[in-house]
């Protein structure tokens, strides 16, 4: 194919791809494109991550999430479907899963890495950022050394991409804070994570924390806050601008508010288990929220929960929807490529201060 010199390279090329479309050979099938370039990665200190990532709480969590062993196969192909559309980021924790089943998260995501089809070079590109629990018996540095060891050893990998301080003690226990400070420094210094993080923070503990790492050497690379349209306060805001202004990239846990603003549920129609108190409270003071998403969805020819997920990309953070079917992978992963506008992100937050109801904080966030 031969392209006039008033074509520019970039024009061409996606030229191509619309003669392909017309080819109406059923041999003939047209490459896929990707649902991001290389160049929308994003950057977290020495790591490029996607857009977004997924969670992993719901893996091994009886209680909120109904995990059962026999949902092992599903999450693997979950996990592989995300892989092979560029998905790298996936947070999970060494507390996630419920009694016997303490660090079942971290022991099927390593599981999975080991058995992922294909390349090496794919394993080795995947990001794990894993949160450290402030257990009450954590209180020296090498007591979350030692935590970083078994997480390394249940996810069987040789380097952790960001470890996380899981929540700050310093709402009830500020002694130990000094202590959880000190074993992200010995864990960097140690080659065991190639960044670090924390979780739950509120904006004056990240200064401080950011403050104390940066006089260690050690970069903070990332904060965890619930970020969403359900959760768009003032902390949210503040802890958003220090980021900003710190070079620290934000990480929006659960953009969908725990399924609330996914559109599936309503006063009549809760969720299962215990999410179903926390629905009864909040869903009927969503409605001008969950009216605007739907009208956007629908002109966009998206689904809700890819609009809410995709508000959280275009405001800097990059979200880590929870997934663990094959169907919430393929619609979730519907928030890439495309961005809301400017008039209908203003059209969301202002549906959204309008709706009355907000979502409850974790009760670790701090100030």
């Amino acid at each position: 194919m031969a392209f006039s010199s008033s074509t520019t390279p970039t024009v061409a090329y996606f030229s191509c791809f619309n003669t392909f479309n017309e080819i109406s050979s059923p041999l003939f099938k047209p490459p896929k494109l990707p649902l991001f370039w290389p160049w929308e990665k994003v950057k977290m200190g020495p790591l490029s991550a996607s857009p977004m990532g997924f969670g992993t709480w719901a893996w091994g969590n009886q209680f909120l999430w109904g995990y059962q062993e026999s949902m092992d196969s599903q999450l693997q192909q979950t996990f592989n479907l995300a892989v092979e559309n560029g998905i790298n980021l996936f947070d999970t924790a060494d507390s996630y899963g419920t009694g016997r089943l303490n660090g079942k998260s971290e022991k099927l995501l390593g599981k999975f890495i080991s058995e992922i089809p294909g390349q090496k070079q794919v394993q080795n590109n995947i990001v794990i950022a894993t949160k450290f629990a402030a257990y009450p018996w954590r209180l020296t540095p090498g007591q979350f050394v030692n935590a970083c060891r078994a997480s390394l050893a249940r996810l069987q990998i040789e380097q952790i991409g960001i470890g996380q301080l899981h929540w700050s003690t310093a709402n009830y226990a500020p002694p130990q804070e000094l202590a959880l400070w000190n074993g992200l420094v010995a864990m960097y210094e140690k080659g065991l994570v190639r960044a670090v993080g924390v979780s739950n923070y509120g904006p004056n503990q990240l200064v401080k924390i950011h403050d104390y790492l940066t006089a260690r050497g050690v970069p903070l690379c990332s904060a965890q806050v619930q970020f969403s349209l359900l959760s768009m306060g003032e902390n949210q805001l503040e802890i958003k601008n220090i980021c900003d202004s710190l070079g620290i990239r934000l990480i929006s846990y659960s953009p969908l508010g725990l399924g609330m603003l996914t559109g599936k549920y309503t006063p009549s129609k809760l969720p299962r288990g215990p999410r179903a108190l926390l629905f009864r409270q909040i869903l009927p003071g969503l409605k001008p929220l969950l009216r605007s998403l739907k009208e956007i969805a629908e002109r966009r020819g998206k689904t809700i929960p890819q609009v809410a997920i995709n508000w959280c990309i275009c405001k800097g953070t990059i979200p880590i929807p929870g997934v663990k079917s094959v169907k919430q992978v393929e619609e979730n992963l519907g928030a890439l490529g495309w961005r809301l506008s400017s008039d209908e992100l203003l059209e969301l937050e202002y549906a959204a201060l309008e709706s009355p109801q907000r979502m409850i904080q974790n009760i670790f966030q701090t100030r």
